[in-house]
């Protein structure tokens, strides 16, 4: 049932994708369902400032963009990665990829995040890392879908970690999600959206050790499925004073600058605060 759902979205032109994806979302909006309960927490949490009808809007539009990433995975996963870079208009700072330093690529779930190491990985070697899912169909899935060509999947455990150092070493790219909870040995509390959440230290640790260019990377979704904009922007996430949760005090500013600028695509209905934050309510 999820490779035929994969394999419909996969044949719609991507302005029809995203209409369906639009739909989707909307009903997910309309009804009780539980991405509008952690998007309207989310929200709540981090855009106090806004009044009650600010607020709707604002978790109308998220679950309308959640709609669009659900919808386009089976468009990018099942096309080329050759297919796929047609869909981005335009790449922003592709130039930073000739660093003399290692580049890790800090990759937010903002936007479609799926197609940016697909695309880059055209340009120069990948390994992103990924956390591996429960479930083994699930998670053959997923390495059959994102595992291909240039693209290499790390899982989040020592032996990932090899290796993305072993990648680092051989002056290839290396891409990170960091704006997860990676539980208590992977990670400590820092502030995003002035709130305490639980965030990877990974990315920092290695950009410190390698003397890493980091950069911000993600691709902003344009309306009514005219395609994508890649960008990579230069971030500094390490901190003067060396300590770590200072590096990944940084890195969450960062992240959050950039969620600023279209709140609506970044990933609302994960629940980002877990480990402080009781969704059930």
């Amino acid at each position: 049932m999820i490779k035929f759902t994969l394999r419909f979205f996969s044949i719609m032109p991507l302005r029809f994708n995203h209409l369906v994806g639009s739909m989707i979302g909307r009903y997910l909006y309309m009804t009780n369902s539980e991405s509008k309960k952690v998007v309207s927490k989310n929200i709540e949490l981090c855009f106090a400032d806004l009044n009650p009808k600010e607020r709707q809007l604002l978790i109308k539009k998220s679950l309308i963009e959640t709609g669009k990433g659900l919808s386009e995975i089976g468009f990018i996963w099942l096309k080329s990665f050759k297919e796929n870079a047609k869909n981005v208009l335009k790449i922003k700072g592709l130039e930073y990829l000739d660093s003399k330093n290692p580049v890790i690529l800090l990759v937010p779930h903002f936007g479609c995040w799926e197609i940016t190491g697909r695309v880059l990985s055209l340009q120069k070697p990948v390994t992103f890392l990924y956390k591996p899912l429960k479930k083994q169909h699930q998670q053959n899935l997923l390495m059959e879908n994102r595992q291909q060509e240039s693209l290499s999947m790390a899982p989040a455990d020592k032996k990932g970690v090899i290796q993305l150092q072993r990648a680092i070493k051989n002056k290839e790219l290396i891409g990170i999600l960091p704006d997860q909870d990676p539980g208590e040995e992977g990670g400590l509390f820092a502030p995003f959206f002035g709130r305490d959440a639980r965030t990877m230290t990974l990315l920092a640790k290695l950009a410190r050790k390698n003397k890493a260019t980091v950069l911000l990377t993600w691709a902003q979704r344009l309306p009514r499925g005219r395609g994508y904009v890649l960008n990579l922007r230069p971030v500094e996430i390490l901190s003067d004073s060396g300590l770590l949760k200072d590096d990944v005090t940084l890195m969450n500013q960062m992240i959050e600058d950039l969620v600023r600028t279209q709140p609506e695509q970044y990933l609302w209905n994960y629940k980002r605060f877990r480990s402080v934050v009781d969704y059930s309510l």
